[in-house]
């Protein structure tokens, strides 16, 4: 991976040892910046974004979304898989179903709790795959 400034200054490779150095960026014309700048999703959009990955940002929600990864559960089995009280697992699922990451259904007094989508899946397998790398 390389480093990189925007001042002209030299690209050093990350093995600085070698003392190899790659050539001088170039910095971008103003043209680039503005057409950068329009591809950007507007800030409400971020800000949603930035809020989702804040919800990820929490171990205990991340191990209840892992515990729901192979099938629905009642809150008292995840307070048993994930080692919490019943009310905190409470607690984190309205945060997780606020965020549109939990969906639940009703059996008689029983709630049942699993991912809301396969996007959910695939954003906590992707980051599993890339811690692991």
């Amino acid at each position: 991976m390389n480093k990189r400034t925007c001042e002209g200054m030299m690209t050093v490779s990350e093995n600085e040892k070698t003392g190899e150095k790659l050539p001088e960026t170039a910095q971008l014309g103003e043209a680039d910046i503005r057409r950068l700048q329009d591809d950007l999703p507007n800030d409400e959009v971020l800000y949603d974004l930035a809020e989702l990955f804040r919800v990820f940002g929490d171990s205990t929600r991340i191990k209840i979304l892992y515990a729901l990864f192979e099938s629905e559960l009642c809150v008292n089995d995840i307070a048993q898989v994930v080692g919490i009280s019943q009310s905190a697992v409470s607690h984190q699922l309205r945060l997780l179903k606020t965020s549109k990451l939990v969906k639940f259904r009703r059996e008689g007094k029983a709630m049942y709790y699993s991912l809301d989508d396969d996007h959910v899946r695939s954003m906590i397998a992707l980051g599993m795959e890339h811690t692991e790398e």
